[in-house]
């Protein structure tokens, strides 16, 4: 992974179909990113809380900019920013 490349941080727990889900979307459309495991990684399940998210998936984009759930196009445009 190119350490200059932006980085979209994923947001998942155990069990998570939309999660898995949105993973596929993201290496379909070739954009690098990291996930962190809120069952297990406080300071992510911290974040998300933050955010004011209560499920998962949440997306983080390189930019700050944040969503939740499956959103296909939203999740496309993360490559053409």
């Amino acid at each position: 992974m190119n350490p200059d490349q932006p980085i979209t941080e994923l947001f998942t727990q155990p069990g998570c179909q939309p999660c898995k889900a949105v993973e596929r979307k993201l290496v379909q459309y070739g954009i690098p990113y990291i996930i962190h495991d809120i069952s297990t990684d406080e300071n992510a399940r911290e974040r998300v809380r933050a955010l004011g998210y209560t499920q998962t998936p949440v997306i983080i984009a390189s930019d700050g900019t944040s969503f939740s759930g499956l959103h296909p196009a939203k999740i496309k445009a993360l490559r053409d920013d």
